[in-house]
């Protein structure tokens, strides 16, 4: 598996909270909850104070997603447009997501807003391992030269520094 180190930053975020699917409001317009709404406010907000500032905001076309990115984006005080990256869809293809990043000038800060397991499998694909954990909801993680650096959840004082990653097998 080829590890993708061309000096990007990538923040892959999980949406906060959305009201569940009914018959009337199906899945992909299911919109964030009132906490969801504080949840991608409050993890915004925690971003910024980190220096985390996107040059790309990234999100899934499902409604909770663009809604998170809009609310992590206005908390992080951060005047980049949100752009709608179709691949970031549940039924989106994680290897688009990756190549449209390799295609990003060395030096930029992607924010990728989507959903899980897809975040999940674009991360693996970014640090190069056979799996990567899953996000929370409202749960970010910072991926810089093919490494995960750390996870950030909404509600959390400081990030959670990634383990070391474990030296590979011999072959």
């Amino acid at each position: 598996m080829v590890v993708y180190s061309f000096g990007v930053q990538v923040f892959l975020i999980r949406h906060a909270a959305a009201v569940d699917e009914t018959l009337e409001l199906r899945d992909p317009h299911r919109h964030l909850t009132p906490e969801g709404r504080e949840q991608a406010r409050r993890l915004g907000d925690r971003l910024r104070w980190h220096d985390c500032a996107p040059t790309q905001v990234w999100t899934s076309p499902l409604a909770r997603a663009l809604q998170t990115a809009e609310l992590v984006a206005f908390a992080m005080q951060s005047d980049v447009c949100v752009e709608v990256l179709p691949a970031l869809a549940p039924d989106g293809a994680p290897r688009d997501v990756v190549a449209a990043v390799r295609a990003l000038a060395p030096g930029a800060a992607v924010m990728l807003v989507g959903h899980e397991p897809s975040l999940s499998a674009i991360g693996a694909l970014l640090v190069g391992a056979a799996d990567f954990e899953g996000l929370a909801k409202a749960q970010a993680a910072r991926i810089v030269d093919g490494a995960l650096r750390w996870r950030f959840a909404w509600d959390a004082d400081a990030p959670v520094p990634a383990a070391p990653a474990a030296p590979a097998a011999p072959r």
